[in-house]
Order: C-alpha cells, then sequence, then structure tokens
C-alpha cells in the first residue's frame, strides 16, 4: 500500500538520527519501515477515535522495543536524543492524520526504551 497523505509520504522520518553517525542507518531504515507500516494501517483501518489510535500505535511502538537490541548490537541504543525523535514522528503522525488531541506520552506508552 502506499501512503495517500501527502504530508506524510513526503516526511523525512528520523531525519535526525540519521544526520548522527551514532545510530546505524540499516536499524534506523527498520524503525522508519515501522513508522511507514503505522501510517499504512491508519490509513486503511482509519481509526474512528483516540482510542483506535493508540491501539495502532502502541503496536507500532512495541515493534521499537524489539529493534533496540539491533540498535544495541550496533553499538548504539535507543537514549534521550532517539527517545525523544522516535516520539515526535508518533506525535507528527497523529496530527497528520486529524488527531491534534492525541497525547504524546499515551501514544508511545507501551515503550521499553
Amino acid at each position: 500500500m502506499n501512503i495517500s497523505n501527502p504530508q506524510v509520504a513526503g516526511h523525512p522520518f528520523l531525519k535526525a538520527l540519521y544526520a548522527d553517525d551514532y545510530y546505524p542507518a540499516p536499524v534506523l531504515d527498520r524503525g522508519r519501515e515501522i513508522l511507514l507500516r503505522l501510517c499504512e494501517r491508519i490509513e486503511a483501518e482509519r481509526p474512528a477515535d483516540l482510542a483506535a489510535l493508540y491501539v495502532l500505535t502502541h503496536a507500532a511502538t512495541e515493534e521499537f522495543n524489539d529493534l533496540e537490541a539491533s540498535f544495541d548490537a550496533a553499538g548504539s541504543e535507543i537514549e534521550t536524543v532517539a527517545r525523544e525523535e522516535i516520539g515526535e514522528q508518533f506525535w507528527f503522525i497523529a496530527h497528520a492524520y486529524g488527531f491534534a488531541d492525541a497525547d504524546s506520552e499515551e501514544l508511545i506508552a507501551t515503550r521499553e526504551w
């Protein structure tokens, strides 16, 4: 499925992390794919309210939880800068799909990083 939301389709996901050599590009690529899959799910399932959106964002957050081991294996980690950037990407996605009232912490409430 292609992303139909033009704001999302042209967004440089995880740009700040790609700019820092501390974060390995192959792992960031996987993180970007998680975010794009989240967008695809939002477009396909069209959550009717915040509770339905949070189900989708929590599932994507759990994928980032699993990705943390890949960061570690590459000599990196999801630390403060990465946490902030990833969280901002979830917030951007929520707003891009019309969920202006989404709580930034609740979007990623299932995080282990």
